[in-house]
């Protein structure tokens, strides 16, 4: 576990690099809840990494945009987008 006085860029490469030295030697997809400086860390240390933002994280961050009567809606369709098979166009 780390501590650290806040979740900078600089904290999360030395969580990222203390992984690397203990050794994990790529990462492929990294899923963040977009704490700062997380992804530009992730990129430095791993930059084949993808990088996602959860899917939670994502319907929670829309939620903001609506009002509270368009809330219910809302959520329905994303849950369709987000739970739908994934389609390859052009096959």
């Amino acid at each position: 576990m780390w501590v650290g006085e806040n979740e900078s860029a600089k904290f999360w490469a030395s969580v990222l690099n203390g992984m690397k030295n203990r050794g994990v030697e790529d990462t492929f997809i990294a899923y963040t809840d977009n704490l700062a400086g997380f992804s530009s860390a992730i990129e430095a240390v791993f930059p084949r990494a993808e990088i996602q933002n959860c899917i939670i994280h994502q319907l929670r961050n829309s939620d903001k945009y609506v009002s509270y009567k368009d809330l219910k809606p809302l959520t329905a369709d994303l849950k369709a987008v987000y739970t739908a098979r994934r389609r390859i166009f052009g096959s």
